[in-house]
Order: C-alpha cells, then sequence, then structure tokens
C-alpha cells in the first residue's frame, strides 16, 4: 500500500519541488496540495493521510498554529523558509524539520526517516523486526530500495558508504554517520569509526572483532564493552 501525503505550501514553486523530489519514490502517493492550510482540513479528517508536508508561513493561519489544532495529526515534515522554528517544531512532535532549498540527498534522508517511523506504527502483523522496512539508496543516478533484513554491514569509504547486503554491495556518496542515523538502533550498531554492523547477522566474536558471513570486521576500543553487550544480550554466542 502506497504512503499517502498532502502539501501545504504558499509558493508554487515550492510545491513543484516537493512534488518533484517525491517522484522519485513509487510508493509515495501525492493525494492533494493547497495553499492555504485551511482548505486541507477536510482532506485531513476524510482521508488516510500518512504525512503532511507542512509549510510555517502561509496565509489565514501559521502552520505551526494550525499544526496545534488539527483533529487529526498524520506525521509531519515540516518545510520553510525559517530555521528559527525549529524548536518550536519538534515541541509539537513533527517527524523532520527541512529548510528550503530542499537539496534530494536532505529529502531522501527525511523520507527514510518517514517510512521507518511508519513500519514501527503499523507493522506487517506477520513480519518480523526487521521484515517490510527498508531504505532507500541513492546509487549513482538510480535509488534503490534495500530491505533492512538484507544489510550484513556497511563501511566507511571515506566520502562514500559500502552497503554490504545478501544480494550485493552498493557504493553510496553518504557518511557512515548519517546512514547509522537513518537506520534503526535496535537492528544496527556501530561497533567502529569505519563499520556498522546488523546485529542479527553477527556469526562470532573474538577479541576486539567479529565476523559476519566471512568478513572479520573490527571492533573500536570505544566501542568494544557496549558492542558485545548487546550483540551477546541479542545472540546465543
Amino acid at each position: 500500500m502506497k504512503i499517502q501525503c498532502i502539501i501545504i505550501d504558499d509558493e508554487p514553486l515550492a510545491i513543484k519541488v516537493i512534488q518533484n523530489h517525491l517522484n522519485e519514490f513509487p510508493n509515495i502517493a501525492v493525494i492533494d496540495t493547497f495553499n492555504n492550510p485551511l482548505e486541507a482540513i477536510q482532506t485531513l479528517e476524510q482521508e488516510n493521510i500518512d504525512v503532511l508536508f507542512l509549510d510555517i508561513n502561509t496565509p489565514k493561519m501559521n502552520g505551526l498554529d494550525f499544526l496545534k489544532n488539527i483533529p487529526v495529526k498524520p506525521q509531519v515534515i515540516i518545510t520553510t523558509a525559517y530555521r528559527e522554528f525549529a524548536a518550536e517544531s519538534y515541541d509539537l512532535d513533527v517527524l523532520d524539520y527541512l529548510v528550503k532549498p530542499i537539496p534530494f540527498p536532505r529529502f531522501l534522508k527525511s523520507i527514510n526517516k518517514l517510512t521507518q517511523q511508519l513500519h514501527l506504527k503499523h507493522p506487517h502483523p506477520n513480519a518480523t523486526p526487521t521484515e517490510g522496512s527498508y531504505i532507500f539508496l541513492k546509487v549513482d543516478k538510480k535509488l534503490v530500495k534495500v530491505k533492512f533484513e538484507d544489510i550484513l554491514y556497511i563501511e566507511s569509504l571515506k566520502d562514500y558508504i559500502k552497503v554490504c547486503t545478501r544480494q550485493g554491495n552498493y557504493i553510496v556518496h553518504k557518511s557512515l554517520t548519517s546512514i547509522t542515523e537513518e537506520l534503526p538502533s535496535t537492528n544496527f550498531l556501530r561497533t567502529h569509526r569505519s563499520y556498522t554492523i546488523a546485529i542479527d547477522k553477527v556469526n562470532s566474536i573474538e577479541g576486539n572483532s567479529l565476523e559476519i558471513q566471512d568478513k572479520r570486521i573490527p571492533i573500536g576500543r570505544k566501542y568494544l564493552n557496549i558492542t558485545k553487550q548487546i550483540i551477546l544480550k541479542n545472540q546465543n554466542l
């Protein structure tokens, strides 16, 4: 089932930018767009909207005031030219805060956060903790959907990362810190300045290293205690 969203922004060009970004995600459908937040109330009440892209400087009612008063609140991603409202927005439990102009890599990070949050809220009844959850990776000029359950480990390559999966490897222009933040902490663990691993894929631990399939991965000194605690707690090694 597709993720359903609406966009509220008084600038047609800003709406177009968000729509163009969303066109890259076949699992997301734009139900409607609005220049005035008050016009969106009926759609929010009648449609099963999963996410609202909301500008702050909007006519009739400020976007944050609108957010405080809507009866049905989906996941909310703020899209604004103003940085100073970030703290107030997060107090209203928004999922993310994007500052215009919104570059696609930052937008992609927000969509990955959205899909993870929606899966946690509405998991498939027969799914394992990672099954059905996924992340989009920008590989060359293509967005590739990778399931969490297929990821073995991620290795830092300076300005790039190598995402190693059951199906193969993907080279992505992203930092290890950034990708680790987008992954569920219950399933993935930073074990070294150059590695993040899938906890349930660890076959063995020996000294200051661990093994996933036939790959020996080092454990950094500052990560050693917490790595052993978490892995031994989750597995029978």
